[in-house]
Protein backbone atom coordinates (compact mmCIF):
# COMPACT_ATOMS: atom_id res chain seq x y z
CA UNK A 1 0.00 0.00 0.00
CA UNK A 2 2.54 2.40 1.13
CA UNK A 3 5.10 1.74 -2.15
CA UNK A 4 1.58 2.40 -4.09
CA UNK A 5 0.86 5.45 -2.57
CA UNK A 6 4.39 7.03 -3.35
CA UNK A 7 4.42 6.19 -6.76
CA UNK A 8 1.24 7.80 -7.30
CA UNK A 9 3.18 10.83 -5.30
CA UNK A 10 5.35 10.40 -7.46
CA UNK A 11 3.49 10.64 -10.85
CA UNK A 12 2.30 14.21 -9.88
CA UNK A 13 3.11 17.39 -11.18
CA UNK A 14 5.14 19.20 -8.14
CA UNK A 15 3.09 21.72 -6.93
CA UNK A 16 4.06 25.30 -6.16
CA UNK A 17 3.84 26.48 -2.79
CA UNK A 18 0.16 27.51 -1.46
CA UNK A 19 -0.05 31.52 -1.03
CA UNK A 20 -3.08 32.88 -0.68
CA UNK A 21 -3.47 36.36 0.92
CA UNK A 22 -6.06 36.63 3.78
CA UNK A 23 -6.09 32.41 4.04
CA UNK A 24 -3.85 30.06 6.58
CA UNK A 25 -1.72 27.97 5.22
CA UNK A 26 -3.16 24.73 7.07
CA UNK A 27 -6.38 25.72 5.62
CA UNK A 28 -5.35 25.71 2.37
CA UNK A 29 -3.21 22.24 2.52
CA UNK A 30 -6.81 21.03 3.72
CA UNK A 31 -8.38 21.98 0.95
CA UNK A 32 -6.19 20.32 -1.47
CA UNK A 33 -6.18 17.47 0.41
CA UNK A 34 -9.79 17.12 0.74
CA UNK A 35 -9.85 17.62 -3.45
CA UNK A 36 -7.16 14.91 -3.89
CA UNK A 37 -9.18 12.37 -1.94
CA UNK A 38 -12.81 13.16 -3.68
CA UNK A 39 -10.50 12.92 -7.20
CA UNK A 40 -9.33 9.13 -6.25
CA UNK A 41 -5.65 10.33 -5.92
CA UNK A 42 -5.08 8.96 -2.09
CA UNK A 43 -7.89 6.15 -2.87
CA UNK A 44 -9.95 5.03 0.58
CA UNK A 45 -8.22 2.94 3.09
CA UNK A 46 -4.53 4.75 1.34
CA UNK A 47 -1.99 6.00 3.55
CA UNK A 48 -1.03 9.74 2.95
CA UNK A 49 2.56 10.80 3.03
CA UNK A 50 4.64 11.60 5.82
CA UNK A 51 4.05 14.88 7.74
CA UNK A 52 7.76 15.49 6.33
CA UNK A 53 6.99 14.80 2.82
CA UNK A 54 3.59 16.83 3.15
CA UNK A 55 5.38 19.24 4.60
CA UNK A 56 8.52 19.16 1.89
CA UNK A 57 5.94 19.29 -0.66
CA UNK A 58 3.76 22.27 0.41
CA UNK A 59 7.01 24.31 1.53
CA UNK A 60 5.75 24.50 5.08
CA UNK A 61 6.71 23.41 8.53
CA UNK A 62 5.64 20.24 10.15
CA UNK A 63 2.96 22.04 12.27
CA UNK A 64 1.01 23.62 9.77
CA UNK A 65 0.87 20.30 8.20
CA UNK A 66 0.31 18.68 11.56
CA UNK A 67 -2.95 21.39 11.64
CA UNK A 68 -4.27 20.52 8.24
CA UNK A 69 -4.55 16.76 8.73
CA UNK A 70 -5.96 16.79 12.41
CA UNK A 71 -8.61 19.18 10.61
CA UNK A 72 -9.16 16.26 8.13
CA UNK A 73 -9.65 13.77 11.05
CA UNK A 74 -12.13 15.76 12.56
CA UNK A 75 -14.29 16.08 9.47
CA UNK A 76 -13.72 11.90 8.84
CA UNK A 77 -12.02 12.16 6.32
CA UNK A 78 -8.57 10.81 7.86
CA UNK A 79 -7.43 8.06 10.20
CA UNK A 80 -4.36 9.09 12.14
CA UNK A 81 -2.44 6.52 14.33
CA UNK A 82 0.24 7.77 16.64
CA UNK A 83 3.21 5.57 14.65
CA UNK A 84 1.27 4.20 11.92
CA UNK A 85 0.37 7.61 9.94
CA UNK A 86 -2.21 8.66 8.15
CA UNK A 87 -5.44 6.80 6.55
CA UNK A 88 -7.70 7.62 4.26
CA UNK A 89 -11.58 6.32 5.57
CA UNK A 90 -13.86 8.11 3.73
CA UNK A 91 -15.92 5.16 2.85
CA UNK A 92 -17.48 3.65 6.05
CA UNK A 93 -18.92 -0.44 5.56
CA UNK A 94 -22.61 0.21 6.73
CA UNK A 95 -22.76 -3.07 8.16
CA UNK A 96 -26.47 -4.03 8.52
CA UNK A 97 -27.80 -5.96 11.91
CA UNK A 98 -31.08 -7.43 11.22
CA UNK A 99 -33.14 -10.78 11.57
CA UNK A 100 -30.73 -11.82 8.92
CA UNK A 101 -27.43 -10.96 9.78
CA UNK A 102 -24.56 -11.98 7.16
CA UNK A 103 -20.77 -11.06 7.20
CA UNK A 104 -20.25 -11.73 4.02
CA UNK A 105 -23.89 -10.87 2.12
CA UNK A 106 -23.08 -7.67 4.39
CA UNK A 107 -19.22 -7.07 2.77
CA UNK A 108 -20.25 -7.96 -0.83
CA UNK A 109 -23.53 -5.51 -0.79
CA UNK A 110 -20.78 -2.64 -0.53
CA UNK A 111 -18.54 -3.53 -2.73
CA UNK A 112 -15.67 -5.16 -0.80
CA UNK A 113 -14.10 -9.09 -0.44
CA UNK A 114 -14.76 -10.96 2.56
CA UNK A 115 -12.49 -13.21 4.18
CA UNK A 116 -12.44 -14.98 7.53
CA UNK A 117 -9.13 -16.06 9.51
CA UNK A 118 -9.25 -18.64 12.40
CA UNK A 119 -7.52 -17.27 15.19
CA UNK A 120 -8.18 -20.07 17.97
CA UNK A 121 -10.64 -23.19 17.98
CA UNK A 122 -11.60 -25.25 20.70
CA UNK A 123 -13.74 -27.24 22.51
CA UNK A 124 -14.29 -25.94 26.20
CA UNK A 125 -16.93 -26.10 29.20
CA UNK A 126 -19.37 -23.30 29.14
CA UNK A 127 -19.50 -20.53 31.30
CA UNK A 128 -22.11 -19.11 33.16
CA UNK A 129 -22.51 -16.25 30.79
CA UNK A 130 -21.93 -18.64 27.84
CA UNK A 131 -24.61 -21.05 29.52
CA UNK A 132 -26.87 -18.49 29.89
CA UNK A 133 -27.13 -16.96 26.72
CA UNK A 134 -27.20 -20.51 25.01
CA UNK A 135 -29.90 -21.90 27.15
CA UNK A 136 -27.83 -25.08 28.56
CA UNK A 137 -26.45 -26.05 31.63
CA UNK A 138 -23.07 -24.14 32.56
CA UNK A 139 -20.30 -26.42 32.62
CA UNK A 140 -22.09 -27.50 29.13
CA UNK A 141 -19.88 -28.49 26.10
CA UNK A 142 -19.68 -25.88 24.04
CA UNK A 143 -17.55 -24.81 20.55
CA UNK A 144 -15.73 -21.63 20.57
CA UNK A 145 -14.31 -20.52 17.10
CA UNK A 146 -12.28 -16.73 17.67
CA UNK A 147 -11.76 -14.96 13.93
CA UNK A 148 -10.44 -12.13 12.52
CA UNK A 149 -12.97 -11.00 9.46
CA UNK A 150 -11.16 -8.57 6.92
CA UNK A 151 -12.43 -6.39 3.86
CA UNK A 152 -10.36 -6.14 0.88
CA UNK A 153 -7.76 -7.57 3.14
CA UNK A 154 -8.35 -4.86 5.69
CA UNK A 155 -9.23 -6.12 9.29
CA UNK A 156 -12.55 -4.68 10.26
CA UNK A 157 -14.03 -7.67 12.79
CA UNK A 158 -12.84 -9.69 15.59
CA UNK A 159 -15.11 -12.19 16.82
CA UNK A 160 -15.87 -15.01 19.70
CA UNK A 161 -18.24 -17.34 18.54
CA UNK A 162 -19.93 -20.07 20.96
CA UNK A 163 -21.97 -23.07 19.97
CA UNK A 164 -23.50 -25.76 21.52
CA UNK A 165 -21.20 -29.02 20.95
CA UNK A 166 -24.08 -31.49 20.65
CA UNK A 167 -25.90 -29.36 18.60
CA UNK A 168 -23.29 -28.80 15.95
CA UNK A 169 -20.36 -31.30 16.87
CA UNK A 170 -17.74 -30.44 13.56
CA UNK A 171 -18.52 -26.80 13.81
CA UNK A 172 -14.86 -26.60 13.88
CA UNK A 173 -14.01 -28.94 10.59
CA UNK A 174 -16.75 -26.90 9.36
CA UNK A 175 -14.96 -23.51 9.39
CA UNK A 176 -11.88 -24.16 8.65
CA UNK A 177 -13.23 -26.23 4.64
CA UNK A 178 -15.79 -22.78 3.73
CA UNK A 179 -14.65 -20.24 6.32
CA UNK A 180 -17.78 -19.23 6.54
CA UNK A 181 -20.74 -19.25 9.83
CA UNK A 182 -23.45 -19.57 7.67
CA UNK A 183 -22.02 -22.06 5.53
CA UNK A 184 -19.92 -24.32 8.54
CA UNK A 185 -23.85 -24.35 10.41
CA UNK A 186 -25.34 -25.40 6.93
CA UNK A 187 -23.02 -28.01 6.92
CA UNK A 188 -23.50 -29.05 10.37
CA UNK A 189 -27.57 -29.35 9.80
CA UNK A 190 -28.33 -25.89 10.75
CA UNK A 191 -30.25 -25.11 7.50
CA UNK A 192 -31.17 -21.68 8.80
CA UNK A 193 -30.63 -19.45 11.69
CA UNK A 194 -31.97 -15.52 12.39
CA UNK A 195 -31.17 -12.93 14.71
CA UNK A 196 -32.93 -13.19 17.86
CA UNK A 197 -31.31 -9.79 19.30
CA UNK A 198 -28.00 -7.63 19.37
CA UNK A 199 -26.70 -5.29 21.75
CA UNK A 200 -24.37 -2.39 20.96
CA UNK A 201 -21.41 -0.97 22.69
CA UNK A 202 -17.81 1.30 22.18
CA UNK A 203 -15.15 1.06 24.28
CA UNK A 204 -11.54 1.38 23.92
CA UNK A 205 -9.80 -2.08 22.52
CA UNK A 206 -7.70 -4.12 24.38
CA UNK A 207 -3.56 -4.28 22.83
CA UNK A 208 -4.02 -7.09 21.78
CA UNK A 209 -7.49 -6.36 19.87
CA UNK A 210 -5.47 -2.95 18.52
CA UNK A 211 -3.01 -4.65 17.01
CA UNK A 212 -4.92 -7.36 15.13
CA UNK A 213 -6.91 -4.83 13.86
CA UNK A 214 -4.38 -2.18 13.12
CA UNK A 215 -5.67 0.58 15.44
CA UNK A 216 -4.64 3.33 17.57
CA UNK A 217 -5.51 1.70 21.44
CA UNK A 218 -7.20 5.48 21.53
CA UNK A 219 -9.21 4.33 18.79
CA UNK A 220 -12.92 2.99 19.78
CA UNK A 221 -14.00 -0.47 18.92
CA UNK A 222 -17.76 -1.04 18.70
CA UNK A 223 -18.87 -4.34 20.07
CA UNK A 224 -21.68 -6.43 19.31
CA UNK A 225 -23.35 -8.87 21.66
CA UNK A 226 -25.82 -11.06 19.84
CA UNK A 227 -27.42 -14.61 20.12
CA UNK A 228 -28.52 -16.31 16.91
CA UNK A 229 -31.31 -18.57 16.82
CA UNK A 230 -32.47 -22.05 14.61
CA UNK A 231 -36.07 -22.36 12.91
CA UNK A 232 -37.77 -23.70 16.46
CA UNK A 233 -36.42 -20.74 18.83
CA UNK A 234 -33.22 -22.74 19.82
CA UNK A 235 -30.12 -20.63 20.59
CA UNK A 236 -27.24 -21.96 17.80
CA UNK A 237 -24.41 -18.94 18.54
CA UNK A 238 -23.48 -16.62 21.10
CA UNK A 239 -21.38 -14.11 19.71
CA UNK A 240 -19.58 -11.27 20.76
CA UNK A 241 -17.79 -8.65 17.72
CA UNK A 242 -15.87 -6.50 18.39
CA UNK A 243 -15.88 -3.14 14.79
CA UNK A 244 -12.88 -1.14 14.08
CA UNK A 245 -15.37 2.26 14.54
CA UNK A 246 -13.12 3.66 11.42
CA UNK A 247 -13.85 1.45 8.88
CA UNK A 248 -17.88 0.36 9.65
CA UNK A 249 -20.68 1.56 10.75
CA UNK A 250 -23.50 -0.25 12.13
CA UNK A 251 -26.68 0.06 10.78
CA UNK A 252 -30.09 -1.93 12.32
CA UNK A 253 -32.03 -2.71 9.74
CA UNK A 254 -35.17 -4.80 10.39
CA UNK A 255 -36.36 -5.49 6.96
CA UNK A 256 -33.28 -7.98 6.59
Amino acid sequence: MRDDFLTSLDNQAPLAPLREGGRAMWRQIEDTLVAEIARGVYPAESQLPTEKELAERFDVNRHTVRRALAALAQRGLLLVEQGRGSFVVRDAIDYALGPHTRFSENLLRAGKEPAHELLRASEESANENVARNLKVRPGTRVIRLETLSRANKRPITLGRHFYPARLVPDMIAQFERWRSITKALQHSGVADYSRAWTRITARLPEQAEAHLLRLSTTTPVLVTESVNIESRGRPVEYGQTCFASDRVQLLVDLSR
